[in-house]
């Protein structure tokens, strides 16, 4: 597979002269088209651990517009394993192809498995694992969205030395993995930033479980409501943005994080002459799907 991690250039953001900061941003979605961003990242790790470790097949977890149910069932076809999801919400068992995601994972070989919310909850314990294991034999386990410590030691691998000079790291939050990777990769005298994609302050815990520096927080403000909830304000965001640097942004993720920065930006939350470092973790394989819902509900669409 050919990914292109040359390419993960800073990329400087337009800004007026006048808000006194720098901005740049991370192309880590350029390193592969459809494993790209943090997913590579955080399978990387995982995938020779299960290779070296004999397993043929891996099983992992996602809901409908999951960038890492898409990266798993492509990286798992190029490195030859069969691959299982378990997707949260059975009532998508016969709206696969209507889904960009789940058609897009079905046709690179992954097998579903479709359970209810309630279900879904239990992911992480042992007896419902056990119960997977019965049914469809041994598997490597891939957690949701990938987090786990191989995940978190290939995130390590975002930061280079180029980039000690930036006061400020940021990155959009899911389930914490890119973020600690990113803090114990953090330079002497950066600040590393988080937003989170959904509701709560519970990934602080989450997130403490694999970091020991104390240099970063969580802008919770920022969520639009919760996981993949968007509004018109956001779209508008998106795609000025698009227009004026010629970088794409998914509604999930990197839209939330940059609209956040923005506005702190105009807030005076980072003083003049500030270095600002923000990762663009990839997930664009979303807008289609997200484009859909909006197209239902006669919103603007994000333009591609």
């Amino acid at each position: 597979m050919n990914f292109k991690l040359e390419n993960s250039i800073n990329q400087p953001i337009l800004l007026p002269k006048s808000l006194g900061v720098d901005l740049f941003i991370k192309r880590e979605d350029e390193i592969h088209p459809f494993v790209s961003g943090n997913k590579y990242r955080k399978l990387k790790y995982n995938l020779l651990k299960a290779k070296s470790s004999g397993f043929e097949t891996l099983l992992t977890f996602g809901g409908a517009f999951s960038n890492h149910i898409a990266a798993a069932a492509y990286a798992g076809k190029i490195y030859g394993f069969k691959t299982i999801g378990v997707i949260r919400g059975e009532e998508l068992k016969g709206k696969i192809e209507e889904n960009e995601t789940l058609r897009f994972a079905k046709s690179n070989g992954m097998q579903f498995e479709f359970v209810s919310r309630e279900v879904y909850r239990n992911k992480n314990e042992a007896d419902f694992q056990r119960n997977l294991k019965e049914f469809f034999g041994d598997f490597y386990l891939v957690p949701e969205g990938g987090t786990n410590e191989l995940a978190v030691k290939g995130c390590e691998e975002i930061l280079s030395e180029t980039d000690k000079d930036f006061d400020y790291v940021c990155s959009a939050v899911g389930t914490g993995g890119t973020l600690s990777g990113l803090i114990n990769c953090s330079k002497p005298g950066q600040q590393v930033l988080g937003f989170p994609a959904l509701k709560g302050d519970f990934l602080k815990e989450d997130i403490s479980k694999f970091v020991t520096k104390s240099n970063w927080d969580l802008v919770t403000d920022y969520h639009f409501g919760g996981y993949a909830k968007i509004n018109n304000d956001l779209v508008a965001f998106i795609n000025k943005f698009k227009s004026d640097n010629e970088i794409p942004l998914d509604p999930v993720y990197t839209g939330k994080m940059m609209f956040g920065i923005f506005d702190l930006i105009k807030k005076g939350f980072f003083k003049k002459g500030t270095k600002i470092l923000a990762i663009h973790t990839g997930g664009l394989q979303g807008i289609d799907g997200m484009n859909s819902i909006l197209t239902k509900k006669n919103m603007p669409i994000i333009e591609k």
